[in-house]
């Protein structure tokens, strides 16, 4: 899989370079500091895959990939900001990765990629078992299971999830179901308009939220209809504030 690497900083090129090594279906086939090196590079190179940083001097990692003429490679975003994940995902980013890039995350990030690649070649295969490239909404169905017990629920009746270290709660109706996944793995299957991340523990459902209050340090607390209280924090209440307005 022929890869570059887009970003104005050495050191994280290097180290980006370094975790992987560990992926030999992965061919670096180049590295650029900015837009205007990268972009004659991806014409010339034509790259199936690159890893793009956001924050650039010169046009940014957004504006690099609205001037790419010809096809566009697949995108997986590599910033020290959280902030503009929703945009990413805008871009049809397969994955969002913060800095500094944790392996495992990386190999997340990387299986997706093949995944994808893998339903391209063969579309008529339909949807990849254990696929995580759909994005689910609020009338997508999904099954949930929980010891004995089974559901088949439209994501739009769960109103919040919470992570429960290597699970995540799953909250609807009555019933509190337990799923082995972590919960930046659920966020990067959810449409970022109807669930939102409010803290490091919790994602809500912006269609159950009843009331809400200025908080703590400029959070903010939300109350979701059925009474579940979340706080939402500083940095998340900028996002939500920016997302939810006029």
């Amino acid at each position: 899989m022929k890869t570059l690497i887009v970003d104005d900083e050495r050191l994280a090129r290097n180290e980006l370079r370094r975790l992987l090594e560990n992926f030999p279906k992965i061919q670096i086939v180049g590295e650029a500091a900015n837009a205007d090196e990268a972009l004659p590079m991806i014409d010339e190179l034509e790259p199936e895959l690159l890893f793009l940083d956001i924050q650039m001097p010169g046009k940014n990692g957004f504006e690099l990939l609205q001037s790419i003429e010809g096809k566009t490679p697949e995108v997986i975003f590599t910033t020290a900001f959280d902030e503009y994940a929703i945009k990413a995902f805008e871009f049809n980013a397969l994955d969002y990765l913060l800095k500094p890039v944790e392996l495992a995350r990386l190999s997340e990030a990387i299986h997706r990629v093949e995944e994808e690649q893998q339903h391209a070649a063969d579309p008529s295969a339909g949807p990849i078992a254990g696929s995580t490239s759909k994005v689910l909404g609020e009338n997508d169905q999904v099954f949930v299971k929980d010891g004995e017990k089974c559901w088949f629920v439209k994501l739009g009746k769960v109103r919040l999830f919470e992570s429960m270290g290597n699970y995540v709660r799953l909250y609807f109706d009555d019933q509190k179901p337990l799923v082995l996944k972590s919960l930046n793995a659920l966020e990067d299957r959810l449409n970022p308009t109807t669930f939102f991340r409010a803290n490091r523990k919790h994602i809500i459902n912006l269609q159950w939220i009843e009331k809400i209050e200025p908080w703590f340090s400029g959070g903010l607390l939300v109350t979701l209809r059925g009474g579940d209280k979340i706080e939402i924090s500083r940095r998340q209440a900028i996002r939500f504030k920016d997302l939810l307005s006029l």
